[in-house]
């Protein structure tokens, strides 16, 4: 005869204790009681259960957290990157704004263009982004909660701050160009 021993093993299981009183003060009695009711039982481990919900969203948390960074530094050279391209192309029209003023443009007409040039090229860079999170957005539907990926009130909101910020990216380069000095600017020509 062959006896066969099994040991059964219970998944963590789990009670939830209501109380007003910190976990510290509690950890003992609760301890005894579970002592009294079953000797083998072992309490391991005693939290709250606000720190079980953080604990089970640090890791989307972290995720989160990663994808706002990247978020901001993309933002950050994407104006550094319009500033740029503006400041240099401002510089290269140097001589044309000069013209214009000597023709009778207002600096506020020059400034306007600038700023025209720059909300043109950051319209035709949220274009493509937009085009670019549609087609990705199914890596982030497991990320999302109660929001899809493709929402258009996020779109919208997102690419109106982006206009704004192209906008304010724009402002020195044009405010330049509108101080140009059409004597200078012709010379140089």
């Amino acid at each position: 005869m062959t006896d066969v021993i099994s040991i059964f093993v219970p998944s963590v299981e789990s009670y939830i204790v209501r109380t007003r009183l910190p976990v510290a003060s509690l950890a003992r009695p609760i301890q005894r009681i579970v002592r009294e009711i079953e000797p083998t039982l072992a309490v391991t481990q005693m939290s709250t259960v606000q720190q079980r919900v953080d604990d089970s969203m640090a890791r989307a948390r972290l995720t989160m957290l990663l994808l706002g960074v990247g978020a901001g530094t993309a933002l950050f050279l994407a104006l550094t990157g319009l500033y740029g391209v503006l400041a240099y192309a401002v510089g290269q029209r140097t001589p044309e704004f000069g013209i214009r003023m000597a023709l009778g443009a207002t600096p506020a007409m020059i400034v306007r263009s600038v700023i025209a040039q720059g909300v043109l090229l950051a319209v035709a860079g949220i274009a493509v982004g937009t085009l670019a999170t549609i087609w990705l957005a199914g890596f982030l539907r497991s990320m999302l909660y109660e929001v899809s990926p493709n929402d258009p009130a996020a779109f919208a909101v997102s690419s109106i701050a982006l206009i704004a910020i192209a906008i304010l990216a724009c402002y020195v380069p044009a405010h330049r160009a509108g101080k140009t000095d059409p004597a200078k600017a012709l010379k140089a020509e």
